[in-house]
């Protein structure tokens, strides 16, 4: 008899999921739906590549990004709108800068190159001395200051292409960019030539933020494209002295005021538990910011806009955010986790879109130990719409400081194998963007805070 009840009570708990999930697909096709057939997001990133353009930190770019996503969220429908003050570093690049090697017979070979985030500039006059090329960061360390001392150190620290997921070879090789200039500062070098962190052969250099350590040095530090350091090394390797000049005019500035820019559908049941979507505003100067990161911007003002058109009304609040100052200080991401702190406020759920407005694959979680089995259970629920994996992985540069107050965090993270042809160059534009594959991802970042709110976690 026990045995026959268990059976049925079995049968009806499944009955029930089986409903719930029916019902959960049904409204979610109504999100995609709207998003897919009269989505706006990529008609908003055409108006932020194009009307606005670079928005680097503390440019008068970065304010009229500003005023433009403020603008959009009240036209998509947010309740409230609203800006949150925080001041952000403020470098400059200033102009064009210039590089060659010089070789024998007088010949020079002209450099691809631009200068890091706010890396300190040349002067007038440049920088000349000697390349010597390094290969990791234990390399720099055992040739020292007798062999670095008044070089130009020639920073090659290639991406594993063996890697599928390429956002795994960046973390590897990224310390060549942001953190080995200043040791090579350590030993005397005059300036570092760093390796474009690009998977593929190009002649587009790509910019990143630089680190610099106050007990050292600030050296200039450039980035040159992947096709000029596979001809320098090749050069080294027929134990050729080679000699490089480097000219650059870039400066930080003081401190500068900005905002990241917020709306919010106040949630019916559980006004008081907020879940953050959002992508950063701030770009490099080369290029647009297209895909790094006006796609995750549009894409989490396109939910509020799709709640509003399909009349879901959220039991619990949903703010968009455009944070401001992801690339060459974090400082919006720190303001918005201070505030958030300050208020007492419970932030339940976070997610991030900043890895390009390219396919959708996969949401990566963090800090969701209690909460995985339930997350992973809705996976089935996003295979109509292109996205197969829940992983336990890395969330977002914008969300990471919330993880402090006990938030799950999440990262869209859409197909990797383009987003290092563009990441930081002067390629990354609005043309590269596909209106079907931006709105996909908003279309399942829209369902996973649609399940977030409704069930909980």
């Amino acid at each position: 008899m026990r045995t026959k009840f268990l059976l049925h009570l079995a049968a009806i708990l499944i009955a029930i999921s089986s409903n719930a999930q029916s019902d959960d697909s049904t409204s979610i096709k109504v999100l995609a739906d709207e998003i897919l057939s009269h989505g706006k997001a990529y008609d908003n990133l055409r108006y932020i590549c194009k009307k606005i353009g670079p928005r680097l930190s503390g440019s008068v770019n970065a304010q009229k990004a500003v005023e433009a996503t403020a603008k959009m969220l009240k036209e998509a429908g947010a309740d409230t709108v609203y800006l949150q003050p925080c001041r952000v570093p403020h470098w400059e690049r200033g102009a064009k800068e210039t590089g060659y090697i010089q070789m024998a017979a007088g010949k020079k070979y002209n450099l691809n190159l631009c200068a890091l985030g706010n890396s300190v500039g040349t002067g007038k006059s440049g920088i000349t001395g000697a390349v010597v090329e390094v290969k990791s960061i234990e390399e720099i360390h055992q040739l020292g200051e007798s062999v670095l001392d008044g070089k130009i150190v020639f920073i090659n620290f290639t991406m594993d292409p063996t890697n599928i997921n390429v956002f795994q070879s960046y973390g590897e090789s990224g310390i060549g960019r942001w953190g080995a200039p200043t040791i090579a500062a350590k030993y005397g070098a005059v300036g570092a030539m760093v390796r474009s962190l690009a998977i593929n052969p190009d002649d587009f250099p790509h910019t990143g933020v630089t680190a610099y350590n106050d007990s050292f040095p600030k050296i200039p530090a450039v980035a040159i494209s992947t096709n000029d350091a596979n001809w320098l090394s090749n050069q080294l390797k027929r134990k050729m002295m080679l000699t490089a000049f480097v000219q650059t005019n870039c400066q930080m500035l003081p401190d500068a005021p900005s905002f990241n820019v917020i709306g919010e559908v106040k949630g019916k049941e559980y006004p008081n538990e907020i879940i953050t979507v959002g992508g950063h505003l701030d770009s490099w100067d080369l290029a647009e910011g297209a895909h790094d990161d006006g796609a995750g911007c549009v894409q989490s003002i396109e939910i509020i806009r799709a709640l509003k058109a399909t009349g879901i009304q959220p039991k619990r609040t949903i703010r968009a955010v455009m944070f401001m100052n992801e690339e060459n200080g974090g400082r919006g991401a720190r303001k918005y986790e201070e505030l958030a702190e300050l208020k007492g406020e419970k932030h339940v759920f976070a997610l991030e879109s900043d890895a390009g407005g390219f396919s959708p694959r996969t949401f990566s979680f963090e800090n969701a130990d209690v909460s995985f089995e339930k997350l992973n259970g809705w996976k089935k629920l996003f295979y109509p719409y292109g996205v197969y994996e829940f992983v336990k992985g890395h969330s977002g540069a914008d969300i990471e400081p919330l993880k402090k107050l006990g938030t799950v965090l999440c990262a869209l993270i859409p197909d990797t194998q383009r987003y290092f042809d563009i990441h930081h160059a002067s390629t990354d534009t609005f043309e590269t963007v596909s209106r079907r594959e931006l709105h996909l991802g908003a279309v399942n970042m829209a369902a996973l805070i649609y399940l977030v709110d409704k069930y909980g976690l």
